[in-house]
């Protein structure tokens, strides 16, 4: 999707943070936007920012709780009345749910993988869809993170659900090729963002077996860091990702020698033995993928 313009987004998690840094890069390329997110305040925040900068006729803000799947079926079907066609995805919002495994219980794993991998399916059933119906072709931005392509300790519920994000970009990859719809697995580093608010959107339903209250509430005093991306630079990233169709977005050159380091390791660990050619042919549908060629 090299020309952008007039084109129509649907940005879940995007009134605050990356989400809201997408949002305004995408305007800024001539996109119409439809901001999905959790919380009012954000919401209206990222209103007024775009009506002091004259261009709140290009966006539509919406509250959605991407688990909800009959409230994410009514903000598509919004952004459709507002905008008339949905052509990218970007599958945004998620947890910054860290804490060791020990530390987990029941409600800290079925409220990360509800929002960060239920949300994306989510997004994918009730918007894909009407993706493909007018075949003028999309994309699909899914928000993994770098930390599941070089997984650090302690944050074992935000790794199995950002892990599972580059797989199934992966996955979509190829399938959706045909009907002219790219995907992207977005892997931002460390960015701007209202992380520290996270024991705020914690629902209630999740909070009868917790182990991370602790953690909750010392991340909402960390500071942010000062060389931490700004969030309309990586929003500005993602936008010439989709334009070029890159599978992966990274956003930070610092990441690229522990990616190295990760994939020699891979390499490293395979059979040294000559390959079985038989079995080879066999199985030769399974033994790579064109996504990673070229």
């Amino acid at each position: 999707m090299e020309n952008l313009k007039d084109k129509v987004a649907f940005v879940t998690g995007g009134a605050s943070g990356i989400g809201l840094g997408i949002s305004k890069a995408m305007v800024a390329a001539g996109m119409r936007v439809v901001i999905a997110d959790v919380r009012d305040d954000h919401l209206k925040d990222a209103r007024a920012w775009f009506l002091s900068q004259k261009q709140s006729r290009r966006i539509r803000c919406v509250k959605l709780d991407v688990t909800n799947r009959k409230a994410y079926a009514r903000a598509a079907d919004a952004a459709e009345k507002a905008f008339g066609k949905i052509h990218v995805l970007v599958n945004n919002a998620g947890l910054g749910l860290l804490g060791a495994i020990d530390k987990t219980k029941y409600d800290d794993w079925d409220w990360g993988l509800d929002v960060m991998i239920g949300g994306v399916v989510n997004g994918l059933l009730t918007v894909l869809p009407r993706i493909r119906a007018h075949g003028e072709g999309g994309h699909v931005v899914n928000t993994a993170s770098m930390a599941a392509v070089i997984p650090i300790p302690n944050c074992s519920i935000y790794i199995v659900a950002k892990s599972a994000l580059v797989g199934l970009s992966e996955c979509l990859a190829g399938e959706l090729a045909p009907a002219n719809v790219g995907v992207s697995a977005f892997c931002p580093g460390p960015v701007q963002s209202n992380i520290r608010e996270l024991g705020k959107l914690r629902p209630e339903k999740y909070k009868k077996d917790s182990g991370l209250e602790e953690f909750e509430k010392q991340l909402a005093q960390r500071p942010q860091g000062d060389l931490w991306m700004d969030p309309v630079e990586c929003g500005q990233r993602v936008v010439r990702g989709i334009q070029r169709n890159d599978l992966y977005i990274f956003t930070h050159p610092e990441f690229k020698e522990g990616a190295r380091e990760r994939f020699n390791k891979m390499l490293a660990s395979f059979p040294d033995e000559p390959i079985n050619q038989p079995r080879a042919d066999a199985i030769k549908f399974l033994l790579s993928n064109q996504i990673f060629k070229g």
